[in-house]
């Protein structure tokens, strides 16, 4: 069996070239469609980002999957909108509140639908009934932890399988914990290395955590601050720090939430300090609150004194560490790329 995992050809509007709504897409599905008609894959492999392999994929007859390397972005009735950082409802009032939006998210899921269809139309292709048209049908592979996703009615959207975590990082050597008492627990403050330019997370736990008796490992993620960190003698500041080594050590990670944090730590079963700092981050931090696997800590509440209260939670409370600790087992138990891997050969073995 062949399959291709999709390049990303990006071909951005200029100031000089302005392209319309999804113009773009239609000229890489040239381009990808000639690489798909060259290799002649079996299946087509596109993240949930990347329209242009897919639509290269269906014009070429060859069955394609959507990775979606995060929590599910597809709402269902009674769930609040997807990145606004709202936890599902417990009630059916909280349910009937959020389905105020309804109407609002529609017209939103019907304008990207006109798009694609747009873009499909020029391409030869057919139009389609439903939205989220980016999302494959045949097989869509959700990349999180199963505890971290809302239960849907009826099963949840056509082909689509909640796999696990899928899990990477640079090679990186190991590194020494900070010095300190060998009782205190060990808090890994990880920051984004997309969000959060001014390290307002980063302060706020060097300085929140300084007196507390836990050894803080931080990193800047290789993005130097303007304005030097204080860093106080129960802390050791790196550049960069292996996840995979490091976590597995550690009792608390404080982070932004960015998903693949999110997972690793969980994965090493550590409770989770989540700070939001923009988009999809809210949502990944109200699941891990909601999952009971983590503290949730917006971003109008990032201080000293925030972070400190939200760590000294998260050492306190026992079954916030359970709870980690079941989620660390499930993903021991299982490996999530095997599974991902036999879907995609399932899909290649289908009829037709």
């Amino acid at each position: 069996m062949r399959f291709a995992p999709a390049p990303e050809y990006h071909v951005f509007p200029t100031q000089e070239r302005p392209l319309k709504p999804y113009e773009a897409v239609v000229r890489a599905t040239g381009t990808t469609r000639e690489l798909v008609r060259a290799e002649r894959p079996d299946v087509v492999v596109a993240d949930i980002l990347t329209l242009a392999p897919a639509l290269a994929a269906e014009l070429e007859g060859v069955p394609w999957a959507t990775l979606v390397p995060h929590v599910d972005p597809r709402g269902a009735p009674g769930f609040p909108p997807y990145s606004v950082g709202a936890r599902l409802p417990r009630t059916a009032v909280g349910r009937g509140l959020w389905g105020l939006f309804d109407p609002l998210i529609g017209r939103g899921l019907e304008l990207g639908r006109t798009e694609l269809n747009e873009t499909r139309r020029r391409l030869g292709l057919g139009l389609l009934e439903h939205v989220h048209g980016g999302i494959s049908r045949q097989l869509a592979m959700i990349g999180t932890f199963p505890q971290l996703e809302y239960p849907r009615a009826g099963g949840g959207e056509p082909g689509t399988h909640v796999v696990g975590p899928l899990q990477w990082e640079p090679p990186f050597g190991a590194l020494e914990l900070p010095d300190g008492d060998p009782s205190w627990p060990v808090v890994l403050v990880a920051p984004s290395t997309a969000q959060d330019r001014e390290h307002v997370m980063l302060r706020a736990a060097l300085e929140g955590l300084a007196e507390l008796p836990v050894r803080v490992l931080a990193t800047t993620n290789r993005r130097a601050p303007e304005v030097p960190l204080v860093v106080p003698a129960n802390a050791r500041l790196v550049d960069w720090v292996s996840y995979a080594q490091t976590m597995p050590r550690c009792d608390v990670v404080v982070c932004h939430a960015g998903h693949g944090t999110l997972v690793r730590a969980l994965s090493s079963g550590c409770v989770v300090v989540a700070c939001p700092a923009a988009g999809d981050m809210n949502e990944n931090a109200a699941r891990v609150d909601w999952a009971g696997a983590g503290v949730r800590l917006p971003r109008r509440l990032i201080s000293a004194c925030g972070v400190r209260l939200a760590v000294q939670r998260a050492l306190a409370d026992d079954l916030l560490r359970v709870r980690a600790r079941e989620l660390a087992a499930w993903v021991a138990m299982r490996d999530p790329a095997d599974r991902a891997a036999e879907l995609v050969e399932g899909l290649a073995a289908r009829p037709g």
